[in-house]
């Protein structure tokens, strides 16, 4: 067989490389298709929250259903029945207006949706009603859907608050000091102090505020406030809340201010460390172990036993102690007539009742006294 050559191998090798290309580009687009399949779900998981209601009206001991989408993954929200509210207003009065006893948690799935059962009751306040949604903790959030509530009362809404539009015009500041009870852990307390004014065209009465702690990089746990009077049109009027921490908390807090959807101020607040606990355990530990060793000393001191004659030997000392200090002499035994009885007595005689000096000053040894000749000495 003969090769052939020219521009028919040229031909013949041909496809192989052009299929190699392709597979390369193809490889190349890949990432790219990828991105493009799931960019839908990225923005539809970027949308705003939805809420729907499987009843628009219901009696009270009923139930609905309540189902969300498009909320953040994996988030706690929290379901109530608002009366005096509507979606365009918002819940008139915060969660005073709510069946806060009736209300429900739930937390969304990965993809952001989920399904909760509610009971129906009555909220304090006359419908309108809406079924509240918001979340409780990480970025705020919140959605209201249209629901009636069988036999409850139906009032018009107040058209104050919708005209009135509040404002802070002044920087905010902590009034407050310190007590001993915080240094030993009890919770710390404060007075946010501002003031408002109303730039709307009604006067705001009663306004509801939400005072947030927040303590490092986690979000603020937001508590409501209401403020008892009037702010007129073109008005102010400094307001003072109180703000207060758990027991035993320490560090930089950052107080935040909100009304409506509309954060107002945030206030930093050193909280200093309280070091009261602390003295308080260092002490115990050190106190604790030392009453339990002199107990325990004192415990085997009284259950040891002691050998025979030991009290009656630190009598006989503390009575030569004593007689030491107050300077008198034990008095000489008498002298006896029978020398062999004289002799026993003093051999079985304890030494502990020997009279001391043995010798009297009369017949101790003296240096003036001439000394004694021996036999044979001139």
């Amino acid at each position: 067989m003969t090769q052939q050559s020219g521009p028919v191998a040229l031909r013949r090798t041909a496809p192989p490389a052009r299929l190699s290309l392709f597979l390369a580009a193809l490889l190349a687009l890949l990432p790219l298709l990828l991105v493009l399949t799931a960019a839908p779900g990225a923005r539809a998981a970027d949308g705003d929250p939805t809420v729907s209601l499987s009843k628009k009206e219901a009696g009270k001991g009923g139930e609905i259903t309540v189902r969300g989408s498009g909320w953040r993954s994996d988030a706690l929200l929290m379901l109530l029945i608002c009366g005096q509210s509507t979606p365009e207003r918002g819940v008139i009065g915060g969660t005073n207006s709510c069946a806060n006893a009736d209300g429900r948690a739930v937390t969304t799935d990965k993809k952001g949706a989920f399904s909760k059962k509610l009971p129906v009751a009555e909220p304090p306040k006359p419908c309108p009603c809406v079924v509240h949604v918001a979340t409780v903790t990480g970025e705020q959030a919140l959605v209201d859907a249209v629901f009636t509530v069988a036999g409850h009362p139906t009032e018009e809404l107040p058209r104050e608050a919708a005209d009135g539009r509040l404002a802070v015009l002044a920087s905010t500041r902590l009034e407050g000091d310190s007590s001993l009870l915080t240094w030993f852990g009890a919770p710390p307390a404060r007075r946010l102090v501002f003031t408002v004014g109303n730039l709307g065209t009604g006067p705001v009465k009663d306004p509801v505020f939400e005072i947030g702690t927040a303590h490092g990089v986690y979000a603020p746990q937001w508590e409501e406030r209401q403020w008892r009077g009037t702010v007129a049109p073109g008005g102010k009027a400094q307001i003072k809340l109180p703000v207060e921490l758990s027991a035993g908390a320490h560090g930089d807090y950052q107080v935040s201010l909100r009304y409506g959807d509309k954060v107002l101020a945030e206030q930093p607040w050193g909280v200093g460390r309280p070091w009261g606990v602390t003295l308080f355990w260092v002490l115990l530990c050190l106190i604790v172990p030392a009453a339990l060793f002199r107990i325990g000393m004192a415990v085997v001191d009284k259950v040891r036993p002691r050998p025979a004659g030991t009290a009656a030997a630190r009598h006989a000392h503390r009575t030569t102690r004593s007689r030491a200090r107050g300077g008198a002499t034990e008095p000489k035994p008498p002298t006896s007539t029978n020398s062999t009885t004289s002799t026993n007595s003093t051999t079985s005689t304890n030494s502990t009742t020997a009279a001391l000096p043995w010798f009297t000053p009369d017949s101790a040894p003296s240096e003036n006294r001439p000394r004694p000749t021996t036999k044979g000495q001139a």
